[in-house]
């Protein structure tokens, strides 16, 4: 178990960076001219508390098959696309930078997809894991490209 903890923990301080960067995300998410299909700001947080504990599970499940060595590349994108989530909070709220957010989401989903497509030699579990996250993604970019459309 002492291996899922540092997979946790790497999650929670994603989560953590973006809630640090960023105080009041959902009172500037309320503030913003949003497309009628945007999700109140109260549906973020609990779905990415399962996300992030299914993303912690899918890089433990490929860290304990495959180690360190033999999924470095697949662990290494993994790494990648947490940096790439982690960053993404500061730029569209703490930044208003949305445009920048919205390259970082499209990096971020494509790093994903090569995360998944790299777990998924390793541990098929792992990589049905990330399968929400990526839906999720894919509606977060939706949402980040019009919402800088509608606040350009």
């Amino acid at each position: 178990m002492g291996g899922f903890a540092v997979f946790l923990a790497a999650v929670v301080a994603v989560a953590g960076l973006g809630g640090l960067a960023v105080t009041s995300a959902g009172a500037e998410y309320a503030q913003l001219t949003q497309p009628s299909w945007a999700p109140p700001a109260s549906v973020f947080g609990p779905v990415w508390t399962v996300l992030y504990l299914m993303i912690a599970v899918s890089g433990w499940l490929v860290w304990r098959q495959a180690g360190l060595q033999g999924a470095r590349n697949a662990l290494m994108l993994y790494a990648v696309q947490l940096l790439l989530n982690a960053l993404w909070t500061p730029l569209f709220f703490g930044g208003d930078l949305y445009a920048v957010a919205f390259v970082d989401i499209v990096a971020l989903w494509l790093t994903l997809v090569a995360t998944i497509v790299l777990f998924a030699r390793h541990h098929r579990v792992a990589a049905v894991l990330l399968l929400p996250y990526l839906a999720w993604v894919t509606f977060a970019a939706a949402l980040n490209f019009s919402i800088w459309q509608l606040n350009a």
